[in-house]
């Protein structure tokens, strides 16, 4: 079945306005039998988001509206293509317990989610490591290299696999790269390859998928999608099941470069 298991809506601070039905028009042109809107979950409540603009997630008063909506385009195009009901959600260290309270809460009602790590903590205070490449460069002043930042992030989404959050929490691994998208200024001397193996038996353990992000292709520092595809060929060596997911914050992008992911 072809599916994008990853797509942003009209509810992201930082996307586009585009409606729900722009996405979906977008992938039905392109053949998709089944799609997933993944909008950023609402972030903890105790927790301060650290961008400048307090942009990263949609807010939990919206969340009524948000399932709302899609559960209506879900119906206006049952015929056309499935579309599910979903989130991406926020693994933040520190901050499980109102994590897994908000998807018990809202867990019943969705179909499909990711759970993803963008922030990263030092010294009591947390950075967002896909904001910008100034602020990645700000990051790196903090934790003293490069590799203290890949080794930070690997280790929250190792952390992200391994939590429990409850019987709600998201089937699928987000961008287990993500850390790469300012690898061309920011390159990093260290592999990490025994770090990221052993995030792919813990995602094989659990039985659970991986995000297999096309964004990284468009952003002009990384090239590559998330995860690399030397990753994604160990991911296939252990049979861990991969979702091809577009990232899309605006319709255009939806299935963005799905057919030269599916020709390599």
């Amino acid at each position: 079945m072809k599916k994008d298991g990853h797509i942003h809506t009209p509810f992201c601070p930082h996307g586009s306005s585009d409606e729900l039905r722009s996405y979906v028009y977008k992938a039905v042109a392109q053949g998709f039998e089944e799609i997933s809107f993944t909008e950023h979950a609402p972030l903890p409540p105790s927790f301060k988001d650290p961008t400048p603009l307090k942009d990263s997630a949609m807010k939990v008063s919206e969340m009524e509206l948000y399932i709302e909506q899609i559960e209506k385009v879900k119906k206006e195009f049952q015929k056309e293509v499935k579309i599910n009901v979903g989130l991406e959600v926020d693994y933040i260290n520190e901050y499980e317990e109102e994590t897994r309270h908000f998807l018990n809460t809202y867990g019943p009602y969705l179909d499909d989610s990711l759970l993803s790590v963008h922030f990263l903590n030092k010294e009591d205070s947390f950075y967002c490591l896909d904001y910008s490449a100034e602020e990645f460069e700000h990051i790196i002043t903090k934790f003293g290299s490069v590799e203290e930042v890949y080794k930070a992030y690997f280790k929250a989404v190792a952390s992200s696999v391994k939590a429990d959050l409850g019987s709600y929490k998201p089937k699928r691994i987000g961008h287990i790269t993500l850390v790469h998208k300012f690898q061309k200024k920011f390159p990093c001397a260290v592999s990490f390859q025994n770090e990221v193996l052993h995030i792919l038996n813990e995602v094989k353990n659990r039985n659970l998928e991986l995000d297999y992000n096309a964004a990284g292709f468009h952003k002009p520092l990384c090239q590559e999608t998330y995860p690399s595809k030397e990753v994604v060929a160990l991911a296939q060596q252990k049979n861990i099941p991969l979702v091809y997911g577009s990232d899309a914050h605006c319709a255009k992008d939806v299935g963005q470069s799905y057919t030269k992911l599916f020709e390599r």
